[in-house]
């Protein structure tokens, strides 16, 4: 039996016809950018997130650069401010934050959740310190009640990377409204993904909005007038057509992905795989990536292959050893290099059959 790890066109098939539908306005009505489609989607995820504003930018990397930019031109960053960061994250969190004229400073996650340890972010807080970005990996989310308080306390602010993360939930509250800020990113591949690159920023700060919105359109909110030095990340009106969309069935998607991944942990019994913890409780993982942990990962990852199981691994290399990054090469990180050393993720879309399911299971299980 094949099973792929993931089928863009089959998983967004259900919606060609509706799709199609809107593209063709778009087509008709020649305004392609910054328009109607842009404006609908906005509301829509706002409203689905639960927050005041959202912008809609061209990815989620410009997202956080947007963030970090935007409060630098609210004069409550600077350059070469710090801010904490996981050090076992996709590379744009920590690109991000060096992009915008600020310094990442790594460190150790929860080996368990795979997202930051509050105990560990005491020794990194100094008088540099200005922000902590909290990473919702694989899409469960970081412990924010915790580093709420530990922001509160040492008057930093506190940015949500919720690329990965889309609807997961705490207290009634969802990724996006969790913080000061948040970026989201809605690459093809994500639980709600786009045509192409995408992405989009929720805040409740509406001073903040305003200065995003001016960034992301070279600086502009009226044409050839630049308050700013800003920057051009507009999401098109197409991207922002598909996810209205898509939107209306993330949360059956979200649910799929849930109950496959509760399969996986109930059913697969090697002893040689760690399987993810939840660390809340159901709705707070959105589980963007099911990840296993294997000593063997590498045999593992054969021995599946064989078997006409497709696995990728995200991510093989820790980004301070990413080349790069040469100031980051200095860092010894045992916890993070062992998670990147052992990482592999199964399949999980809602694209999988009960049978696929039980074959990668059973699979699993003989290594």
């Amino acid at each position: 039996m094949e099973v792929p790890f993931l089928q863009l066109g089959e998983l967004n098939k259900k919606h060609n016809a509706e799709i199609s539908e809107r593209i063709k306005e778009i087509l008709e009505s020649g305004w392609y950018l910054m328009g109607n489609q842009l404006s609908q989607f906005e509301r829509e995820w706002a409203s689905y997130c639960g927050t005041t504003h959202a912008m809609g930018v061209a990815s989620g990397l410009d997202a956080l650069i947007l963030i970090f930019e935007a409060y630098k031109t609210l004069g409550i960053l600077s350059n070469g401010d710090e801010v904490i960061v996981p050090a076992n994250t996709f590379i744009a969190s920590i690109m991000a934050i060096e992009k915008a004229g600020l310094k990442p400073i790594l460190v150790e996650p929860n080996p368990i959740s795979f997202n930051l340890d509050p105990s560990n972010l005491n020794e990194s807080i100094n008088k540099k310190t200005k922000a902590i970005l909290a990473v919702h990996l694989y899409g469960q989310l970081a412990p924010m009640d915790a580093l709420q308080v530990i922001a509160r306390e040492n008057n930093l602010l506190l940015i949500e990377d919720a690329a990965q993360a889309h609807g997961a939930m705490i207290n009634n509250k969802k990724a996006g409204t969790l913080s000061d800020a948040a970026a989201f990113s809605f690459y093809p591949g994500k639980n709600l993904g786009a045509f192409g690159d995408a992405g989009a920023i929720t805040t409740k700060n509406s001073e903040l909005a305003k200065i995003v919105q001016s960034l992301r359109n070279y600086g502009s909110t009226e044409k050839y007038h630049h308050e700013h030095l800003g920057f051009n990340s507009r999401m098109d009106e197409i991207q922002a057509a598909v996810l209205s969309v898509k939107l209306s069935s993330l949360d059956s998607e979200t649910e799929t992905r849930r109950q496959q991944s509760l399969r996986y942990r109930n059913e697969i019994n090697s002893t040689k795989i760690q399987l993810p913890s939840v660390i809340e409780n159901e709705e707070s993982h959105a589980w963007h990536l099911f990840v296993i942990r294997s000593q063997q990962r590498n045999e593992l990852q054969n021995y599946l292959s064989k078997n006409g199981i497709q696995t990728l691994i995200h991510y093989p290399i820790p980004p301070h050893q990413q080349q790069g990054f040469p100031t980051l090469h200095h860092l010894s990180l045992p916890i993070t290099e062992k998670i990147h050393s052992q990482v592999l993720s199964l399949p999980l879309n809602s694209n999988l059959s009960e049978a696929q399911i039980s074959h990668i299971i059973k699979t699993i299980n003989r290594f």
